[in-house]
């Protein structure tokens, strides 16, 4: 039986136990009734983890089972992630040549597979979202929101960091939700480890081959004998070899096109409106934004799971935010991914502000229903057994830039860095200051301004 497989069965399990129907479950998860059986027949998966835990609570799950069912979900997730096609995002630059026109599209965003739950699921993530300049007369129809009132339910991130298990996926995974381990390698999801500190907690630095191998010779007086029959300096001194970083007991799912409430994001594209396919499910948000060569715009939500490789704990002591280029942002069109949503749960997350001069990841406190959620601190422990999820949210208002997130780490085999960044590449979001701003009119189906 495969992970899906189980944790569909798992779910028909309690809810025949529970006795609800399907439409009165698909209410209570603010979803559809045909989306509710997929998930129960094993033929779709939620993408979010607010929607395993509120259908837990609705069919009145014991502690245990609630574990159970969280467990396979994410084994689910994680295998769902791993035999995935890769995703190659090309990063294009301001003043880029235009790019050729696209083929005809048969839209995503469609329910086959391990699909997107089609309905808003309760992930609001604390943050300033993009400021986007609105018409005379009021909000444009396409910003309007519609209330969706969510459960009260425990945190994603927090009840997850309890409830992940040791199995993880296979190395190789798509772009958007690849595991890195800090083992130098190729391949999607593996990015070279930065240095790790010995004994003394000072990074050591590898040197290369040829410093390691070369001695350092002073050459002949004037006149003197020729390289041949040179005799060998006293100065000479060979360069002892470093001794090897330890690799970092670690594990890291990334998800780099997170979604508010799994439906409110903005992208930049230089592309016209009638050449844009319709607006995607967040699963399918990676390869949309590939194919457009799209850009976050304004904001960006990136999610990470870790959890150790090895048999000790892990401490996580400090997230740091690097970037690596700040470009005047491209003077493309904003296209909003949806007519509005919202919810009753936002998570905790790390907030950072890439404008700054040395931007710092912020911790800042969620909310769910009414009761804080506490902001995330630390150090951390994490081990096999005890994963962690963290969400980190940046905006920009002013540049278009590169960046990626260093996390330090320390543990039995020594400590450094593990890089969060988007498969081997800088994560990328952009200022969209004064852009034409475009959402999607389903009943016309085009995009409208």
């Amino acid at each position: 039986m495969s992970e899906a497989e189980n944790f569909a069965r798992l779910m028909r399990e309690l809810k025949e136990r529970g006795g609800l129907s399907y439409g009165a479950l698909a209410r209570r998860l603010h979803t559809s009734t045909s989306t509710l059986h997929r998930y129960c027949k094993g033929e779709a998966l939620p993408t979010e983890f607010a929607v395993v835990d509120r259908f837990a609570r609705a069919c009145g799950a014991s502690p245990g089972e609630a574990v159970n069912l969280h467990r396979a979900w994410l084994l689910a997730d994680a295998r769902r992630r791993a035999v995935a096609p890769p995703v190659r995002e090309p990063v294009p630059v301001a003043g880029s040549v235009a790019m050729e026109e696209p083929e005809p599209e048969s839209g995503f965003g469609s329910d086959s597979g391990f699909g997107s739950d089609s309905g808003a699921e309760a992930a609001v993530v604390v943050g300033e979202p993009a400021v986007v300049a609105e018409p005379a007369g009021g909000r444009p129809w396409y910003r309007r929101r519609a209330a969706v009132v969510a459960a009260a339910g425990v945190a994603a991130g927090a009840v997850a960091v309890a409830l992940l298990v040791a199995a993880g996926p296979e190395p190789r995974a798509p772009r958007s939700g690849a595991w890195t381990d800090g083992v130098t390698g190729s391949g999607p999801g593996m990015t070279a480890p930065a240095a790790s500190a010995g004994a003394s907690g000072t990074a050591s630095v590898p040197a290369s081959a040829s410093e390691a191998a070369t001695a350092t010779e002073t050459p002949p007086p004037a006149g003197g004998p020729g390289p041949a029959s040179a005799a060998p300096s006293t100065s000479s001194r060979a360069v002892p070899a470093p001794s090897p970083a330890p690799a970092a007991p670690l594990r890291a799912a990334v998800r780099s096109h997170v979604w508010t409430a799994g439906c409110d994001h903005a992208y930049l594209s230089e592309r016209g409106p009638g050449s844009v396919p319709p607006p995607p499910v967040e699963a399918d948000a990676p390869a949309w934004a590939s194919k457009l060569r799209a850009v976050h715009a304004g904001t960006q939500i990136v999610e990470f799971t870790l959890h150790g490789t090895g048999p000790g704990a892990v401490v996580l002591e400090d997230l740091e935010v690097r970037v690596a280029g700040r470009r005047t942002p491209p003077a493309w069109n904003v296209y909003q991914m949806s007519q509005g949503c919202g919810g009753a749960l936002t998570p905790a997350v790390f907030a950072v502000n890439l404008d700054a001069p040395r931007p710092l990841a912020r911790p800042v406190a969620g909310n769910d229903a009414g009761g804080t959620l506490p902001a995330p601190a630390f150090p951390m422990r994490v081990s096999a057994a005890e994963p962690v999820v963290l969400r980190v949210e940046a905006i920009t208002t002013g540049c278009d830039c590169d960046w990626f997130l260093d996390l330090r780490w320390s543990g039995p085999s020594g400590s450094g860095t593990l890089r969060i960044d988007d498969g081997g590449r800088p994560l990328r979001t952009s200022a969209a200051p004064g852009r034409p701003v475009y959402g999607y009119a389903t009943e016309q189906g085009r995009w409208g301004r």
